[in-house]
């Protein structure tokens, strides 16, 4: 079906932080499935660790105990301060979770609470449940009529928020770094503001990182900028690192409000899965990979800076580690076009923003490779 405004390229191989399409054509991907293949594309590490894991077991149900995910689980809870996961398939499914547990959790405490509060520019997913909780309008047409108890107030607006809490609100959903919306970034003041805020009214903060997580901003969780404890925290995209898998992790106190038939997923941490998780992990540890983010992301910044003070049609740059954003005066679309022709793979953040998110295990040569990229782009853009 036509479900996406599919670009004039098949993609068929990949190797590092380059693919290749049909015709043998050469790119340097800043796409990165959409901030998903965090160790790039055919990562020592995991095709031995996958290829292994395929001669063992594909899946199993989750009516029996399962070692990877186990592993798993153990390993995100130290990583992350919380207690408990429970794994899905998706960033939209993770969300799903975590708004059926919000509302459990309520209703365990025999209290009317279920609203929640996301942003404006925010997306979450497209479940039903996710496309209402998502702050674009876009995303909804057509899908009505849509589940009730979900408010949007603007990003870093802490008196918007302050005023949008009421005696039904159960918790606030927020990215700390909103991708799809347009890379804008929730500031560490506005996060700690709002953690303390949920806690004065006894409601719960639950943050999507689905985009950011994993060491896509250069720390583990891209809430750690503002040094704060979510009571949930959702989390897919760069954890299998190619391999579907999504995950919510909660607090004891929260998660205990799931039982045994309240929520379940058939695919949900399979080994397979688990182990491309596990590999990533492991790999961001052993080959340093948050310190490669910061300073990449400082090459990055500085050389996207300079294509700024040099091309009108660049605004501003947004974003943090490696989910950079620059804000164009015109539409990006002819700008991605063009880079694309050049050897470059980016993508959009809507339609004024180009957004770039590429591996975590980015080389040196390779930043300096795209900034040139870019550069050709925008002079023959330009001219």
């Amino acid at each position: 079906m036509k479900t996406y405004a599919r670009l004039p390229l098949t993609l068929v191989r990949g190797k590092g932080c380059y693919v290749f399409d049909d015709n043998g054509n050469k790119y340097l991907d800043f796409v990165a499935g959409i901030a998903v293949n965090t160790l790039g594309h055919g990562h020592p590490a995991m095709v031995k660790a996958l290829h292994e894991q395929t001669q063992q077991m594909l899946h199993c149900s989750n009516l029996y105990h399962i070692p990877q995910q186990v592993e798993l689980a153990t390993k995100l809870a130290a990583l992350s301060g919380l207690d408990q996961a429970f794994f899905c398939n998706s960033g939209a499914e993770a969300n799903e979770a975590a708004i059926k547990l919000a509302r459990k959790f309520f209703y365990d405490a025999d209290s009317n609470r279920r609203t929640v509060i996301t942003a404006t520019n925010s997306f979450h997913g497209r479940l039903l449940s996710t496309l209402t909780a998502t702050g674009q309008d876009k995303v909804k047409v057509g899908f009505d009529p849509l589940p009730a108890g979900f408010i949007h107030v603007p990003l870093n607006d802490l008196h918007a928020l302050t005023h949008a809490i009421d005696a039904n609100t159960a918790a606030v959903l927020l990215e700390p770094l909103q991708g799809e919306g347009g890379v804008n970034l929730a500031t560490a003041e506005y996060l700690q503001g709002v953690r303390k805020l949920c806690d004065e009214h006894g409601i719960l903060l639950m943050l999507d990182e689905v985009q950011t997580g994993i060491g896509r901003t250069g720390t583990m969780f891209a809430c750690e900028h503002a040094s704060i404890q979510p009571d949930i925290i959702t989390l897919a995209k760069g954890l299998g690192g190619g391999m579907p898998i999504g995950v919510m992790l909660a607090s004891e106190k929260v998660a205990s409000s799931f039982s045994p038939g309240t929520h379940g997923s058939t695919f949900g941490g399979n080994p397979l899965s688990c182990t491309a998780a596990l590999t990533v992990l492991k790999t961001i540890e052993t080959e340093a990979l948050l310190d490669n983010v910061k300073t990449r992301s400082q090459q990055l910044q500085q050389g996207l800076t300079d294509l700024i003070n040099r091309f009108d049609c660049l605004v501003a740059l947004r974003g943090q580690g490696l989910l950079l954003g620059l804000l164009c005066s015109c539409e990006v679309a002819p700008i991605i076009n063009l880079c694309r022709q050049h050897g470059l793979l980016v993508l959009p953040a809507g339609t004024h923003v180009l957004r770039m998110l590429p591996a975590l295990n980015i080389s040196e040569a390779e930043v300096s490779e795209a900034l040139m990229q870019l550069e050709k782009s925008l002079n023959e853009f330009s001219t």
